[in-house]
């Protein structure tokens, strides 16, 4: 496996920075490399946890259905990210489903490798609960946005997220990097469609943002950011 992956590549990726070559040997020889057509699922809500991931390219959407029938966007999986880790969580299952946006390429592990890595590599160990860490305050964020939020604000809260996480710059502004809908924004934000496209036709009108083919650009992320702080910016 470690011949097939280029250890550069895998290198670059956080989570293994400062690991040296016999580590990176340990880590990925124990590693598949399982690729997901766009739309298909790596593993769902409920489904006994037998591995766990590190995404190297591609994009994955999390979601959760919950007690009431609703489908939830917990988050979105972007290259570098650790993903599927029920172990640390103390869960025999997968808390929620993975699916992929486009074609992704990932690196598995046998979910009992788990302990053995984190024992054994202390880098990545640290690595990994600083991730886990920042995926916390990321969630406690959303939830105070849905908590004492209006609506408008976490829409913008939402947009500038995606934006920093897979975010590419263009000449018109910050683009988006993957395919993200309207409905993908009301259920991350907790509202409805219909609010979601009222809030994005307005910003399109006053030339913040411009949208096509589900790949959002923004064009005045600053302006964005005015309302995420609830300021409402002259153009609106």
């Amino acid at each position: 496996m470690s011949g097939k992956i280029n250890q550069a590549l895998v290198r670059s990726l956080p989570l293994f920075a400062s690991m040296d070559t016999e580590e990176l040997d340990d880590i990925l020889g124990s590693a598949a490399s399982p690729r997901y057509e766009a739309g298909s699922a790596v593993f769902e809500q409920g489904q006994a946890a037998e591995r766990f991931f590190v995404l190297l390219n591609g994009k994955l959407r999390v979601t959760q259905v919950t007690a009431e029938g609703q489908r939830v966007i917990v988050r979105m999986v972007v290259p570098g990210d650790l993903f599927g880790i029920a172990k640390a969580l103390k869960r025999p299952d997968y808390p929620g489903t993975a699916t992929a946006m486009v074609e992704s390429l990932a690196l598995a592990w046998p979910m009992a490798m788990w302990d053995v890595f984190m024992t054994r590599h202390p880098a990545l160990a640290v690595n990994a609960m600083q991730t886990m860490g920042g995926r916390l305050q990321e969630a406690q964020a959303r939830i105070r946005e849905l908590a004492t939020e209006e609506v408008e604000r976490r829409v913008a809260h939402t947009v500038l997220r995606l934006g920093n996480q897979s975010g590419k710059k263009e000449p018109g502004g910050i683009r988006i990097d993957f395919p993200v809908s309207k409905q993908d924004i009301a259920e991350m934000t907790g509202t409805t469609l219909h609010t979601v496209s009222r809030i994005l036709t307005a910003w399109e009108a006053a030339g913040l943002v411009e949208g096509g083919r589900q790949r959002l650009l923004l064009r005045e992320p600053h302006k964005l950011l005015l309302i995420a702080d609830g300021v409402t910016p002259g153009l609106l």
